[in-house]
């Protein structure tokens, strides 16, 4: 399977210091080390490009001097954030054919930057991360919550879409929506695992316990496990456990070094069997 992830390769600061962020980063590890054929474009400082392509990954970096940098600041396991600076969008007309036409095709947006009119061109199956559309920022670049204002120029060419519970903060009135247009939605909720809408039908899938240390990209991990999983053969339920378990792990280590291998993934679920 290829599957093409569009999004902004992030620089995120701590207190730990600075790290690489985006969900371009964790669903792109994840998908690799799952046994994905992963290509990403992006806009993206050359040294962290190199990450990914260290993982086998290809990264198709557009032409920028300005690096999209978050300040992450967590208290009470709480995050906030402040977007230091951020790069230009990745518009439709600067999308090449091998990412229109992988069989996946991911938008995964941080900061807006994903082009809306990306999402009629998908060749084959589209699913979307839709957070970075449901956040602005103000002049001192202090993130908030905002509605979706561009769903309805991207929800209907939707195969699937992933999200936390956490991500409609903006505007809970969209759930309905979203529920009804895209055919295969999971909404992540960390240790309680996750629910699923899959025609007509609503169904809650357990995760794996695990010892938290590290929760950054969890839900890009999900993601990347899931649509590998459900656009393979597998049952949505199937996919979610596997998603599940994968994201468990994940958090388990620090950044991306905490992304598992698939043979790590299918252990657990060999001796602890899903729903």
């Amino acid at each position: 399977m290829h599957i093409a992830i569009i999004g902004h390769l992030t620089r995120d600061i701590t207190d730990n210091g600075y790290t690489i962020g985006g969900a371009v980063s964790y669903a792109g590890v994840t998908a690799r080390r799952l046994g994905a054929d992963v290509s990403v474009l992006t806009r993206a400082h050359p040294d962290d490009v190199r990450v990914l392509e260290d993982e086998g990954i290809r990264v198709i970096n557009l032409l920028t001097d300005i690096y999209t940098t978050f300040l992450n600041v967590y208290y009470k396991e709480i995050r906030t954030q402040q977007l230091l600076s951020v790069a230009a969008p990745i518009m439709a007309a600067e999308t090449p054919p091998e990412i229109i036409n992988a069989d996946v095709l991911l938008l995964a947006p941080v900061a807006q930057e994903v082009d809306p009119a990306i999402a009629p061109a998908a060749r084959n199956k589209l699913a979307a991360i839709p957070q970075g559309w449901m956040r602005e920022w103000d002049d001192k670049g202090r993130v908030f919550a905002v509605p979706w204002y561009s769903s309805g120029r991207i929800l209907p060419y939707l195969d699937s879409i992933v999200f936390s519970d956490l991500d409609l903060i903006g505007d809970l009135s969209i759930l309905p929506v979203i529920i009804d247009t895209a055919p295969l939605v999971a909404i992540t909720k960390a240790d309680k695992g996750c629910v699923l809408y899959h025609q007509g039908r609503r169904c809650h899938v357990h995760t794996r316990p695990a010892k938290e240390v590290d929760t950054t990209g969890a839900g890009d991990t999900f993601t990347a496990a899931f649509l590998i999983e459900a656009f393979s053969g597998k049952s949505p339920i199937e996919a979610a456990y596997f998603a599940n378990v994968t994201a468990s792990l994940s958090i388990e280590g620090v950044g991306l070094s905490g992304i598992p291998h698939r043979h790590e993934v299918e252990a657990y679920i060999q001796a602890h069997p899903g729903p």
